[in-house]
């Protein structure tokens, strides 16, 4: 019984960190995803060594499953919960609102609007932006507080160059290289 449930909560801890380790390195956080990849290992190794040592052990089997099976789960409410990355949002609306693009960049999303021509040269106006997944829920509602019926679309762009957001990740970036450098200088 006691294996079953070290089986069991390795799965939990395993799962997880495999969907962690596969969002890593599809971000491109290359050492991150070498860290994840080798505690992924120590858990699977562990887990499955004690599986094959009684293969007759049933609980055991089903405990690796169950594991594997809210292991899952509980990967995607943690990855949700991370929103590791960047979301371009494109929204059609049938009508200009400049309160609605006024009020997304008072708040700090990068917007860019155009007039666009649709279905039998129908006039629409979209707006884009792309901002941190972790606002994306935030974007959406706003925007749908202002146009109810307007049309939303978000995707994970894989890679960007230039405007807003770099120039942001930019300064963010040189902000912690020099706290860090600053901690370290106390340190010393």
């Amino acid at each position: 019984m006691l294996q079953a449930l070290i089986i069991f909560v390795a799965q939990l801890l395993y799962v997880p960190v495999l969907t962690l380790r596969t969002i890593m390195m599809v971000k491109g956080m290359k050492e991150k995803a070498s860290a994840m990849g080798i505690l992924e290992g120590v858990i699977y190794v562990v887990a499955l060594g004690i599986v094959f040592s009684d293969l007759s052990n049933y609980l055991n089997m089903a405990s690796y499953a169950l594991g594997f099976g809210i292991g899952i789960y509980i990967g995607q409410i943690i990855e949700q919960k991370l929103a590791i990355g960047y979301v371009t949002i494109e929204v059609n609306t049938m009508e200009r609102n400049d309160r609605l693009t006024e009020r997304l960049r008072e708040v700090g999303f990068s917007v860019s609007t155009a007039e666009v021509e649709g279905m039998h040269q129908a006039r629409r106006y979209r707006l884009d932006c792309t901002a941190r997944r972790d606002r994306e829920k935030e974007f959406i509602d706003i925007v749908s507080s202002y146009e109810p019926s307007a049309f939303i679309v978000s995707y994970e762009p894989r890679n960007f160059k230039g405007g807003y957001i770099t120039k942001a990740m930019k300064k963010r970036k040189e902000k912690f290289l020099r706290s860090k450098a600053k901690a370290s200088s106390k340190v010393s």
